[in-house]
Formats: C-alpha cells, structure tokens, sequence
C-alpha cells in the first residue's frame, strides 16, 4: 500500500456508540481490498464479544476504542485495556492494546499508538504489551511471518509493514508464538503409535470424545486442565467462572463430541485437547455479514458439507504427570485421536496453535508428529516510563 502523504487533517476519535462501533469494526476492509488472505470476520459476533453486556472480560477490565481520521475517512483504529485479573497474576504493572490496523503512514501508527500508551498512563500503567484483542485468551500477536495463507479461527491477519511501524515506535518483541501446520492425511510414525500403545497398558491410560450429555461438566474438566497445565507459561492467565460459561456458549454450535480428546490414567482426567472447525474456511465470501443468506450458506458449509481444516487450540496435561514416561504419550495420544476422527470425515488440513517459541519440549512433539512451523505471530511490549 502507498504510504498516504501527511495532512494536518489527521485526527482521533474514541469510540462512544454502537454505530461508531461499526465503523471501527469495518475500517480493515478497505486496509485489505487487496489482499486475498485476510478474512472478514463476521460482524454481529465480534459486536458481541465488545460488548460489556455480553462478554465477561469487562467484569475485570477497562478498554477504550478508537479510530483515526484523515479528512472525513477512517484510515486506522486501536483499542488499550487495563485487565485487572492480569495485573492480578504477574504485578506487572502491564496494560494491553490491540485491534491494530492502520495504513503505511507513520504518523497515522504514531497517533494510534500514541493514544493508547496516554491512556493506559494515565492509568498507572508502567508498559503495555499485545497485540491482544482483547486478552492472551482471545487473539493474540501480530503477524510477522506467513502472510501467504489465510488465518485460522481465532488467529490475526496482518499487513508486512505492521512489524516495522511497530519498530519504528520503540515496540520490542517480548515474545513469539508460533502456528503449525499439520498434515492430517499423514500418519505418524509407526515407533510413535507403538510408544503411546505401550503407554497404555502399562499406565491405565484410556482416550475418551467429549461426552456431549455432560456439556457443561465436560467443559469446565477441560477448563480445569488448562488452568493446571498451562499455570506455569509465560503470560498465563486462568479462565475464570464467567468466562468458561461465556466460552461454553459461544463454541456449542461448533463442537462435536470426537472434536475433544480427554485422556485418563486409571479413570482420572489428566490431559485434553479440543480442536474446532474453521469457520474462517466457511465465511471467506460472506464479508463478515450473515443476511439475508449468510446463515443458511455458513450451517450447510459447517453441518452439512464440512469445512476441509480444523485449529487446534487448547491442548494440556496436568502438571502432576510432568517428568514421567507417560507424560509424552498423553500429549502425543490427544492429538493422534483428534487426527484419527477428522482425518475420518474428510479434513485434510490442522493448525495447532499457538505454542511459545521457547516452549521447545511441545515443539520437538508436534514436530516430531509432522507438524510444521508455518506462521509466526509477536508480542511487542515498550515502557511508559
């Protein structure tokens, strides 16, 4: 994209109104017009997921929207947040942004940002930290390799000049998080299924689908795990009650009993992995509306026909079972009984992620499963003061 030459015009605007909402929520489409990878994501969910009626992150969180201006058009947007579990868990003194977006301009980069760090200073904040849009739990990083392809549900797009603008206004990468690509069609190993049969008899070790009839219970076991599993990761922050009901809701129309593997040692849940289908594949032409047609084309694409590719994005193994032999297995048996189903039903493509870069051990399993390192997205951090 041509950079736009500086205008005294340039101003911002925070979001105050449902319809301003909109326009913050539509300004990347014009940002992406030409390019064939970004997808439109579907308007009426991502007004529910900002709106503090509906979402629970707002219980324990303040957030600001706004958009920039260049003579009467919007031509960037950015939001802060100042999540108070967050600050709770690492005493950090950290605030958030996201919903980076923005044309090649410095200037339009210096004022969004700009914007945000004021607020987030005027909040007693001593750095900020993201892209996160709006938590380490919903998407996170900004994408700064494998812009060939399109993103997987719950993943960002990105513009290549994004990391330099970033860059150039004193943003450090604090971390990376890196997606895999996954062949579902290939099998495995044959010394790796032979290990994890081992692993079975020896251990007690049974892998069970999500039992549907339990929904509610079933969900909170996988959130239980996660919590465990993952409590020790840098930036980790635990669900809490509303927002597993929250998550619960938003992901029933899209999860199947075989969608979730859940491993026992001897009858006790000690690792899970939940995959779902991506519904990005499904809606690449709707441009992020669902009327008057959208709805009956995305309940055939997802129930009907399938859609060719699944993320996966939760994965865990209880820490008590860390630094034994059958630690690799549970991990390594979750994915394969995940692949085994969708490979099953015709999925031919996965996406496992996102995982740490240093977070080396998972990396060396799904790589040693034939997972591909294929998109890398960062996390930049500056201080404010």
């Amino acid at each position: 994209m041509t950079p736009v030459a500086p205008s005294s015009a340039l101003h911002i605007s925070e979001v105050r109104d449902r319809l301003t909402m909109i326009r913050f929520l539509e300004l990347p489409r014009a940002l992406y017009a030409d390019d064939p990878n970004w997808v439109a994501p579907l308007l009426f969910e991502r007004l529910n997921h900002l709106d503090p009626r509906k979402n629970p992150f707002f219980d324990h969180a303040e957030a600001a929207f706004w958009i920039a201006w260049r003579d009467g058009r919007p031509v960037g947007r950015i939001s802060a947040q100042v999540n108070r579990a967050h600050l709770h868990q690492h005493h950090d003194g950290t605030g958030h942004f996201g919903f980076l977006e923005a044309e090649d301009d410095p200037q339009i980069f210096a004022l969004l940002l700009n914007t945000a760090e004021t607020w987030l200073r005027e909040r007693g904040m001593a750095r900020i930290l993201g892209p996160y849009s709006l938590s380490i739990n919903d998407e996170s990083g900004l994408l700064v390799a494998g812009f060939e392809t399109p993103p997987s549900l719950m993943m960002g797009h990105a513009k290549p000049f994004y990391a330099r603008q970033m860059e150039d206004h004193g943003y450090v990468k604090a971390k990376d998080l890196i997606a895999y690509d996954y062949d579902l069609a290939a099998e495995p190993p044959e010394t790796l299924k032979a290990f994890i049969g081992k692993a079975q008899a020896e251990n007690d070790l049974t892998f069970r689908p999500m039992n549907m009839a339990r929904y509610d219970q079933e969900l909170a076991l996988i959130v239980d795990i996660f919590n465990d599993a993952w409590a020790d990761n840098w930036g980790f922050l635990p669900f809490a009650e509303p927002e597993m009901r929250y998550l619960a809701k938003n992901l029933k129309p899209l999860v199947k009993a075989e969608c979730v593997s859940i491993a026992e040692i001897s009858g006790e849940a000690a690792a899970m992995a939940v995959s779902l289908p991506n519904i990005n594949a499904a809606i690449t032409d709707l441009d992020g509306r669902l009327m008057p047609f959208g709805w009956a084309k995305l309940l055939w694409r997802v129930k009907v026909r399938g859609v060719d590719s699944v993320r996966l994005p939760l994965m865990g193994v209880r820490r008590r079972f860390r630094g034994k032999a059958v630690s690799t297995a549970l991990m390594l048996g979750v994915i394969e009984f995940i692949r085994v189903y969708h490979r099953g039903h015709g999925t031919r493509q996965g996406e496992l992620s996102w995982i740490l870069e240093d977070n080396r051990p998972v990396r060396k399993l799904i790589e040693m499963f034939g997972g591909r390192p294929y998109k890398t997205y960062r996390l930049y951090a500056k201080d404010l003061v």
